[in-house]
């Protein structure tokens, strides 16, 4: 096996240090390129097309025009083909999820007189139509179902459908099915990749298109928002995913590890990094690797070796605290776990991470699955500008602005001055003495 990939900071130069914020889909270029005839198959020729590269490209064969549409006899196959736990499990985390983002949920609107007898407030409403992106291609994630269509429904948006790559025998995963329909989603569309954003932005004759879609995936899906961006909002970027596990000197280096795997299992994209001022912490988390990796499958194993052989992950052992910290921050992570007995005392110093999961007990895993603040979040340093999915990105929000006479004449005096100055003659007008004369 390669050596696990393995950094000091203080030894690094400007540019091995920038190297190591890269991700793998830091250069969309190639796909870029490469989805353009997708999406134009998918707009000219409709069904017809998400049949073919379902077939094509995940291996569904039996998929037709016909059932590219979830049926009603599939959900119900699914609550009988998923074992009681599963099922148990999905209802928990709703549960949990819900409670969340009920809690998020803006008032309807807000109203606040600015001054006597003028009042200014804002109205928050439904988007329309929203499509739900839930990937497949390395594994099932009805946890993706859970945390897209929870807020969707919280939100009361009237049209939510499903998007999720077939599987090889032309149905849906049961499980994402199972979620869905206990998040309250009974819409499903077959079909993934670049050709589900194109579905999404253009319709199909089964497909309805949408207004917007959220969702993590692969770096074919990311180009394909990105190039569709003008005809479809494509929500905040969630791609490939990735993850920082913070242990500071309090907390055993066998905990780190196990935390470490969490992220770099995803797949060969993904990127997952150890951070720590500890030499011990590191050390003990390298030695620990082997004994974790033999209570895992082989293909996990595979994945995140690769992820912590190669250039997007392994240990980094900084000079102090303050460089853990600025590392962390530097990286702007999508899970930050902060592995310390006392997490708050570090909790202050990081201000750039999309999710932070605090202490001992809440790893990442739980964080994914039952405690309910979202896990669809920004990768490629998106922390910076985005934050988590929530019920605002299902709801827009409209100004409402009312004037009463009373107050209508030094508005009319200030907003005049300063249409004057800009040189807008209409505005002017509009609050000038001509007003007064219809009013």
């Amino acid at each position: 096996m390669s050596a696990i990939s393995f950094h000091e900071t203080a030894k690094l130069s400007t540019q091995a240090y920038a190297a190591l914020m890269a991700r793998s889909e830091a250069d969309l270029s190639v796909f870029m390129e490469k989805v353009v005839p997708i999406i134009e198959a998918v707009k000219t020729e409709g069904d017809a097309a998400l049949v073919r590269f379902g077939q094509d490209f995940d291996g569904a064969k039996p998929l037709t025009k016909e059932t590219l549409k979830a049926s009603e006899a599939e959900f119900d196959a699914a609550f009988e083909a998923v074992d009681k736990d599963v099922i148990d499990a999905i209802r928990h985390g709703i549960i949990n999820i819900r409670c969340f983002h009920e809690e998020q949920k803006p008032e309807a609107m807000w109203f606040k007189e600015i001054q006597p007898g003028a009042f200014a407030g804002d109205r928050y409403t439904p988007i329309q139509s929203v499509a739900l992106y839930v990937p497949r291609g390395k594994g099932a994630f009805p946890s993706v179902t859970m945390m897209t269509a929870v807020p969707a429904v919280v939100a009361e948006v009237p049209n939510v459908a499903i998007f999720t790559p077939p599987t090889p025998d032309g149905s849906v995963d049961a499980a994402t099915l199972v979620a869905a329909r206990i998040a309250g989603v009974e819409t499903v569309y077959k079909c993934g990749g670049a050709q589900a954003v194109a579905a999404a932005a253009y319709g199909t004759e089964t497909v309805t298109p949408a207004l917007k879609i959220v969702g993590p995936g692969s770096p074919w899906v990311v180009a394909a928002k990105r190039q569709l961006s003008g005809i479809i909002d494509p929500g905040l970027p969630a791609g490939p995913s990735e993850a920082i596990i913070f242990a500071d000197e309090t907390v055993d280096g066998g905990l780190a590890a196990l935390d470490l795997l969490i992220e770099a299992e995803h797949g060969l994209d993904s990127s997952a990094y150890l951070v720590t001022h500890s030499r011990k912490v590191a050390e003990d988390a390298m030695a620990a690797l082997p004994a974790h990796w033999a209570n895992m499958g082989a293909q996990r194993v595979e994945f995140s070796k690769a992820v912590l052989t190669g250039p997007t992950g392994g240990i980094i052992l900084t000079g102090s605290l303050e460089d853990s910290y600025k590392f962390i921050n530097d990286y702007a992570p999508e899970h930050l776990e902060l592995l310390s007995k006392e997490p708050f005392e570090h909790l202050g110093h990081i201000t750039e991470a999309s999710e932070i999961l605090m202490g001992p007990h809440t790893p990442v895993s739980i964080g994914n699955f039952a405690l309910g603040p979202n896990a669809v979040l920004p990768t490629s340093q998106g922390a910076r500008t985005y934050g988590p999915l929530s019920v605002h990105d299902f709801v827009k929000c409209s100004s409402i602005g009312y004037v009463t006479k009373p107050a209508y004449p030094e508005m009319a005096r200030n907003a005049k001055i300063l249409a004057e100055y800009e040189g807008f003659d209409a505005h002017a007008n509009a609050v000038s003495d001509i007003r007064n004369k219809y009013l």
